[in-house]
């Protein structure tokens, strides 16, 4: 089975390069970037454009950024929906695994299933490491048909696989993903803050409330980035704030309330304001520390 893998960048890279170590074929295209070094020297082909890079695959899978990167991919100048016309889609796959708009999500769909492929919206969460690890949680929308075809290319990339419903779906579950990573990342931060502006060790804090109700994933991995003060990105602040732009814009659309979202938002572009938007979103914890006036690192 070939795959066409479009967007190789800090999430897309490992997971495409766990399909190729799995046995499927990647077909790469040089749309955005030039195509990694070590997918091309572990076999990958490389194109000129996604419209030969769908033609030559089986499935398509998008990575990238934001909702009008998929657009481009999708309908711009030689892009998938050109390959598939050019013939073939009855048999073929259209899975975007970025995160993006649910309501763009549904025209995407709609378009690309007329013309005879099938079309998953399959956020993931889990970061570079569950990336690399091949332990990404995918939230799919879409048909049983196409989710059930999609499936083993799923468990190769990730480990909890849900089929949430119809296109869309996927990406709604991925906007509320991204309300609790940011909120529990708020409040990891502000607790570390807390905590050390009171004259408390913030690594044994964090130590203690590991054994305890207050444990999350979020403590164990980002409460020991903001101690150590590494926030290489694994997943950037600016791309955070593209997901709780999401959610607010859908919030305002569905009458619904989401206050601490928004001021997590606000902590979030406090910490772009510091020239930190390709800062790991663990970094959030520089704009509680700014307020504070108190580094738990000092």
């Amino acid at each position: 089975m070939k795959i066409a893998f479009i967007g190789t960048g800090i999430m897309g890279r490992p997971m495409a390069a766990n399909l190729q170590k799995a046995g499927y074929e990647i077909v790469l295209s040089d749309h955005f970037n030039p195509a990694p070094a070590d997918l091309v020297a572990a076999g990958a082909v490389v194109t000129h454009s996604v419209e030969e890079a769908t033609q030559l695959a089986d499935a398509v899978i998008l990575m990238v950024p934001n909702t009008p990167q998929v657009e481009d991919v999708l309908f711009g100048n030689k892009g998938v929906e050109a390959g598939l016309n050019a013939g073939g889609a009855s048999s073929k796959l259209v899975i975007d695994m970025s995160s993006i708009s649910p309501m763009a999500t549904k025209a995407f769909a709609a378009r690309i299933n007329e013309s005879g492929a099938q079309y998953i919206d399959a956020p993931v969460s889990g970061g570079e490491v569950g990336a690399v690890n091949a332990t990404l949680s995918i939230m799919a929308g879409g048909s049983q048909e196409a989710f059930d075809q999609a499936r083993p290319l799923f468990e190769v990339m990730g480990k909890n696989i849900t089929l949430v419903g119809d296109n869309g779906a996927g990406q709604t579950c991925k906007v509320a993903n991204q309300i609790i990573v940011a909120l529990n990342i708020e409040a990891v931060s502000e607790a570390l803050v807390f905590a050390s502006k009171a004259g408390a060790d913030p690594a044994r804090v964090r130590q203690a409330l590991l054994g305890g109700f207050a444990t999350s994933k979020i403590l164990e991995v980002h409460g020991e980035r903001m101690i150590a003060g590494t926030f290489e990105p694994g997943f950037r602040i600016a791309l955070h704030q593209k997901d709780l732009d999401l959610a607010l814009t859908g919030a305002r659309e569905l009458g619904v309330a989401l206050p601490n979202t928004a001021t997590a938002q606000e902590l979030f572009e406090d910490c772009a304001a510091l020239g930190g938007d390709e800062w790991d979103h663990s970094a959030l914890i520089k704009a509680i520390e700014k307020r504070s006036k108190h580094s738990i690192r000092d």
